[in-house]
Protein backbone atom coordinates (compact mmCIF):
# COMPACT_ATOMS: atom_id res chain seq x y z
CA UNK A 1 0.00 0.00 0.00
CA UNK A 2 3.21 2.17 0.43
CA UNK A 3 4.95 1.61 -2.29
CA UNK A 4 1.43 2.34 -4.67
CA UNK A 5 1.55 6.08 -2.29
CA UNK A 6 4.91 6.59 -3.69
CA UNK A 7 4.28 7.84 -6.75
CA UNK A 8 1.82 10.54 -5.86
CA UNK A 9 3.71 11.83 -3.00
CA UNK A 10 7.01 11.94 -5.72
CA UNK A 11 4.27 14.19 -7.87
CA UNK A 12 3.38 16.41 -4.83
CA UNK A 13 6.90 16.75 -3.91
CA UNK A 14 8.23 17.74 -7.52
CA UNK A 15 5.03 19.45 -8.44
CA UNK A 16 3.66 21.18 -5.91
CA UNK A 17 5.93 21.79 -3.55
CA UNK A 18 9.42 22.43 -5.21
CA UNK A 19 8.18 25.35 -7.48
CA UNK A 20 7.32 27.37 -3.90
CA UNK A 21 10.70 28.39 -3.90
CA UNK A 22 9.90 30.66 -7.14
CA UNK A 23 7.31 32.59 -5.15
CA UNK A 24 11.26 34.19 -4.12
CA UNK A 25 11.13 36.21 -7.54
CA UNK A 26 8.20 38.40 -6.07
CA UNK A 27 10.85 39.89 -3.74
CA UNK A 28 13.67 39.61 -6.52
CA UNK A 29 14.13 41.62 -9.61
CA UNK A 30 14.65 38.76 -12.03
CA UNK A 31 15.46 38.84 -15.34
CA UNK A 32 16.09 35.67 -17.88
CA UNK A 33 19.41 35.65 -17.71
CA UNK A 34 19.68 35.55 -14.01
CA UNK A 35 18.76 32.11 -11.87
CA UNK A 36 16.43 32.39 -9.16
CA UNK A 37 18.76 32.49 -6.29
CA UNK A 38 21.23 34.65 -8.33
CA UNK A 39 18.38 37.59 -9.14
CA UNK A 40 19.14 40.35 -6.83
CA UNK A 41 16.29 40.79 -3.25
CA UNK A 42 14.35 44.10 -4.05
CA UNK A 43 12.24 43.40 -0.75
CA UNK A 44 8.66 44.90 -1.56
CA UNK A 45 9.11 46.87 -4.67
CA UNK A 46 6.95 44.92 -6.81
CA UNK A 47 4.30 45.41 -4.39
CA UNK A 48 4.47 48.37 -4.70
CA UNK A 49 4.59 48.62 -8.51
CA UNK A 50 0.96 46.64 -8.19
CA UNK A 51 -0.28 49.28 -6.05
CA UNK A 52 0.17 52.25 -8.59
CA UNK A 53 -0.21 50.09 -11.95
CA UNK A 54 -4.08 51.33 -13.37
CA UNK A 55 -3.70 48.06 -15.67
CA UNK A 56 -3.96 45.77 -12.91
CA UNK A 57 -6.97 47.49 -11.32
CA UNK A 58 -8.98 47.16 -13.94
CA UNK A 59 -8.01 44.03 -14.30
CA UNK A 60 -8.99 42.91 -10.57
CA UNK A 61 -12.46 45.01 -11.42
CA UNK A 62 -12.92 42.95 -14.45
CA UNK A 63 -12.04 39.31 -12.50
CA UNK A 64 -14.31 40.10 -9.54
CA UNK A 65 -17.39 41.58 -11.66
CA UNK A 66 -17.24 38.64 -14.21
CA UNK A 67 -16.71 35.71 -10.82
CA UNK A 68 -19.73 37.56 -8.72
CA UNK A 69 -22.28 37.25 -11.94
CA UNK A 70 -20.39 33.70 -12.31
CA UNK A 71 -21.25 32.95 -8.76
CA UNK A 72 -24.63 33.85 -8.30
CA UNK A 73 -25.84 32.55 -11.23
CA UNK A 74 -23.61 29.18 -11.03
CA UNK A 75 -24.36 28.63 -7.51
CA UNK A 76 -27.82 28.62 -7.75
CA UNK A 77 -28.82 26.71 -10.96
CA UNK A 78 -26.59 23.86 -10.70
CA UNK A 79 -28.89 23.07 -7.45
CA UNK A 80 -32.64 23.58 -9.51
CA UNK A 81 -31.16 21.66 -11.95
CA UNK A 82 -30.13 18.67 -10.04
CA UNK A 83 -33.76 18.69 -7.99
CA UNK A 84 -35.55 18.81 -11.79
CA UNK A 85 -33.82 16.19 -12.76
CA UNK A 86 -34.19 14.47 -9.37
CA UNK A 87 -37.86 14.56 -9.13
CA UNK A 88 -38.31 13.33 -13.00
CA UNK A 89 -39.65 9.66 -13.10
CA UNK A 90 -39.31 8.99 -16.59
CA UNK A 91 -35.87 7.31 -17.03
CA UNK A 92 -35.14 7.94 -20.66
CA UNK A 93 -35.71 12.09 -20.44
CA UNK A 94 -33.69 12.14 -17.53
CA UNK A 95 -31.03 10.03 -19.29
CA UNK A 96 -31.43 12.80 -22.26
CA UNK A 97 -31.35 15.77 -19.89
CA UNK A 98 -27.94 15.25 -18.18
CA UNK A 99 -26.24 14.13 -21.65
CA UNK A 100 -27.18 17.57 -23.21
CA UNK A 101 -26.34 19.14 -19.86
CA UNK A 102 -23.31 17.74 -19.52
CA UNK A 103 -22.10 17.56 -22.89
CA UNK A 104 -20.77 21.37 -22.98
CA UNK A 105 -18.09 20.40 -20.22
CA UNK A 106 -16.60 17.80 -22.50
CA UNK A 107 -15.73 20.56 -24.89
CA UNK A 108 -12.69 22.45 -24.84
CA UNK A 109 -12.93 26.47 -25.17
CA UNK A 110 -11.89 26.55 -28.43
CA UNK A 111 -14.42 24.77 -29.35
CA UNK A 112 -17.19 26.56 -27.52
CA UNK A 113 -15.71 29.99 -28.35
CA UNK A 114 -15.45 29.58 -32.07
CA UNK A 115 -18.87 28.44 -31.80
CA UNK A 116 -20.08 31.63 -29.62
CA UNK A 117 -17.64 34.22 -31.55
CA UNK A 118 -19.73 32.57 -34.81
CA UNK A 119 -23.40 33.19 -33.50
CA UNK A 120 -22.31 36.63 -31.91
CA UNK A 121 -20.85 37.82 -35.24
CA UNK A 122 -23.15 40.65 -37.52
CA UNK A 123 -24.07 38.15 -39.51
CA UNK A 124 -24.66 34.85 -36.97
CA UNK A 125 -26.89 32.85 -35.40
CA UNK A 126 -28.22 35.79 -32.64
CA UNK A 127 -29.13 38.55 -35.36
CA UNK A 128 -30.62 35.85 -37.63
CA UNK A 129 -33.29 34.58 -34.78
CA UNK A 130 -33.63 38.82 -34.09
CA UNK A 131 -34.79 39.02 -37.95
CA UNK A 132 -36.99 36.79 -37.30
CA UNK A 133 -39.10 37.85 -34.66
CA UNK A 134 -38.45 41.70 -36.19
CA UNK A 135 -35.59 42.93 -34.87
CA UNK A 136 -33.13 43.46 -37.58
CA UNK A 137 -29.92 44.20 -35.97
CA UNK A 138 -25.93 44.05 -37.57
CA UNK A 139 -24.25 43.94 -34.49
CA UNK A 140 -21.39 42.48 -33.37
CA UNK A 141 -21.51 41.57 -29.75
CA UNK A 142 -17.80 40.35 -29.29
CA UNK A 143 -16.72 43.55 -29.88
CA UNK A 144 -19.06 45.51 -27.18
CA UNK A 145 -16.88 45.43 -24.01
CA UNK A 146 -20.18 46.49 -22.43
CA UNK A 147 -21.59 43.00 -22.63
CA UNK A 148 -18.61 40.97 -22.09
CA UNK A 149 -19.48 40.54 -18.85
CA UNK A 150 -22.39 38.60 -19.20
CA UNK A 151 -21.50 37.00 -22.21
CA UNK A 152 -18.63 35.40 -20.36
CA UNK A 153 -20.56 34.92 -17.57
CA UNK A 154 -23.14 33.06 -19.22
CA UNK A 155 -21.21 30.95 -21.35
CA UNK A 156 -19.38 29.96 -18.27
CA UNK A 157 -22.64 28.22 -17.00
CA UNK A 158 -23.53 26.92 -20.21
CA UNK A 159 -20.12 25.17 -20.22
CA UNK A 160 -20.52 23.91 -16.50
CA UNK A 161 -24.10 24.02 -15.18
CA UNK A 162 -24.71 20.17 -15.77
CA UNK A 163 -21.35 19.30 -14.42
CA UNK A 164 -22.22 21.05 -11.29
CA UNK A 165 -25.08 18.68 -10.64
CA UNK A 166 -23.02 15.69 -10.48
CA UNK A 167 -22.23 15.67 -6.89
CA UNK A 168 -25.70 17.24 -6.00
CA UNK A 169 -27.41 14.42 -7.16
CA UNK A 170 -25.28 11.95 -6.14
CA UNK A 171 -25.88 13.10 -2.73
CA UNK A 172 -29.74 13.32 -2.97
CA UNK A 173 -29.62 9.13 -4.19
CA UNK A 174 -28.46 8.67 -0.73
CA UNK A 175 -31.19 10.83 1.39
CA UNK A 176 -33.58 7.76 2.69
CA UNK A 177 -36.61 7.54 0.37
CA UNK A 178 -38.76 6.72 3.76
CA UNK A 179 -38.49 10.71 4.44
CA UNK A 180 -40.61 11.31 1.53
CA UNK A 181 -43.02 8.68 1.98
CA UNK A 182 -43.79 9.72 5.40
CA UNK A 183 -44.06 13.54 4.25
CA UNK A 184 -46.40 12.05 1.59
CA UNK A 185 -48.42 10.72 3.82
CA UNK A 186 -48.83 14.11 5.79
CA UNK A 187 -49.90 15.57 2.95
CA UNK A 188 -46.54 17.44 1.89
CA UNK A 189 -46.49 18.59 -1.02
CA UNK A 190 -43.41 18.39 -3.86
CA UNK A 191 -42.53 21.91 -3.12
CA UNK A 192 -42.30 21.22 1.06
CA UNK A 193 -40.39 17.97 0.65
CA UNK A 194 -37.82 19.43 -1.23
CA UNK A 195 -37.66 22.22 1.10
CA UNK A 196 -37.96 20.11 4.36
CA UNK A 197 -35.40 17.30 3.08
CA UNK A 198 -34.04 17.76 -0.28
CA UNK A 199 -32.49 20.84 0.45
CA UNK A 200 -31.34 19.63 4.09
CA UNK A 201 -30.01 16.58 2.73
CA UNK A 202 -27.28 18.14 0.24
CA UNK A 203 -26.91 20.92 2.54
CA UNK A 204 -23.23 20.03 3.00
CA UNK A 205 -22.65 19.92 0.00
CA UNK A 206 -23.92 23.47 -1.05
CA UNK A 207 -21.99 24.57 1.90
CA UNK A 208 -18.41 23.21 0.62
CA UNK A 209 -19.69 24.39 -2.88
CA UNK A 210 -20.04 27.85 -1.40
CA UNK A 211 -16.99 27.76 0.12
CA UNK A 212 -14.72 27.03 -2.60
CA UNK A 213 -16.77 29.35 -5.01
CA UNK A 214 -16.02 32.18 -2.88
CA UNK A 215 -12.35 31.45 -3.07
CA UNK A 216 -12.59 31.58 -6.44
CA UNK A 217 -13.63 34.69 -6.55
CA UNK A 218 -10.37 36.34 -7.62
CA UNK A 219 -9.80 33.42 -10.05
CA UNK A 220 -10.82 32.99 -13.80
CA UNK A 221 -10.57 31.07 -16.32
CA UNK A 222 -8.02 31.83 -18.47
CA UNK A 223 -8.70 29.93 -21.44
CA UNK A 224 -12.15 31.16 -21.36
CA UNK A 225 -10.68 34.52 -21.57
CA UNK A 226 -7.86 33.55 -24.41
CA UNK A 227 -10.27 32.85 -26.77
CA UNK A 228 -13.06 35.47 -26.23
CA UNK A 229 -10.59 38.58 -25.71
CA UNK A 230 -10.47 40.59 -28.83
CA UNK A 231 -8.96 44.78 -29.06
CA UNK A 232 -12.12 45.89 -28.99
CA UNK A 233 -13.51 44.31 -25.39
CA UNK A 234 -10.24 44.10 -24.12
CA UNK A 235 -11.40 46.69 -21.55
CA UNK A 236 -13.68 44.87 -19.85
CA UNK A 237 -12.06 41.57 -20.85
CA UNK A 238 -8.86 41.57 -19.36
CA UNK A 239 -9.21 39.20 -15.89
CA UNK A 240 -5.84 38.38 -13.59
CA UNK A 241 -4.72 35.67 -14.84
CA UNK A 242 -4.53 36.76 -18.35
CA UNK A 243 -3.06 39.85 -16.77
CA UNK A 244 -0.41 38.03 -15.72
CA UNK A 245 0.11 35.63 -18.25
CA UNK A 246 0.31 38.72 -20.45
CA UNK A 247 3.05 40.47 -18.11
CA UNK A 248 4.68 37.52 -17.22
CA UNK A 249 5.33 35.23 -20.55
CA UNK A 250 5.04 38.02 -23.27
CA UNK A 251 6.77 40.61 -22.02
CA UNK A 252 9.22 38.54 -19.46
CA UNK A 253 8.60 40.35 -16.21
CA UNK A 254 8.43 37.20 -14.43
CA UNK A 255 8.90 38.89 -10.50
CA UNK A 256 5.79 41.28 -11.50
CA UNK A 257 3.91 38.35 -12.67
CA UNK A 258 4.93 35.94 -10.07
CA UNK A 259 4.13 39.09 -7.42
CA UNK A 260 0.81 39.53 -8.87
CA UNK A 261 -0.13 36.05 -8.11
CA UNK A 262 1.03 35.71 -4.74
CA UNK A 263 -1.15 38.59 -3.64
CA UNK A 264 -4.03 37.02 -5.47
CA UNK A 265 -3.38 33.71 -3.68
CA UNK A 266 -3.26 35.26 -0.35
CA UNK A 267 -6.59 37.02 -0.87
CA UNK A 268 -7.82 33.98 -2.19
CA UNK A 269 -6.52 32.11 0.95
CA UNK A 270 -8.22 34.62 3.26
CA UNK A 271 -11.48 34.17 1.50
CA UNK A 272 -11.54 30.39 1.77
CA UNK A 273 -10.81 31.27 5.87
CA UNK A 274 -13.65 33.64 5.84
CA UNK A 275 -16.57 31.54 4.19
CA UNK A 276 -15.35 28.84 6.08
CA UNK A 277 -15.58 30.32 9.69
CA UNK A 278 -19.09 31.89 7.96
CA UNK A 279 -20.34 28.73 6.79
CA UNK A 280 -19.54 27.10 10.04
CA UNK A 281 -21.53 29.26 12.45
CA UNK A 282 -24.81 29.01 9.68
CA UNK A 283 -24.23 25.22 10.23
CA UNK A 284 -24.86 24.27 13.91
CA UNK A 285 -20.98 24.98 14.23
CA UNK A 286 -19.96 21.82 12.52
CA UNK A 287 -17.37 23.05 9.32
CA UNK A 288 -17.36 20.91 5.81
CA UNK A 289 -13.49 21.43 5.29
Amino acid sequence: MQSMMLPGILFMIVFNFIPIYGLTLAFKSYSVTDTIGGAKWNGIQNFQTIMGDKYFWQAVWNTVGISAIKLTIEFFLPIALAIMIYEVNWGPFKKIVQTITYLPHFLSWIILGGMLINWMSSNGLINQFLGLIGIHSQANYMLDANKYWNIAAWSDVWKEVGWGTILYLATMAGIDPTYYEAAEMDGASKLRQIWSITLPGISNIISLNLILSVSALFGSNLDQTLVLMNSQNQPAAEVINSYVYRVGLTQGDFSYATAVGLGVSVISVILLVGANMITKKLNDNQSVL
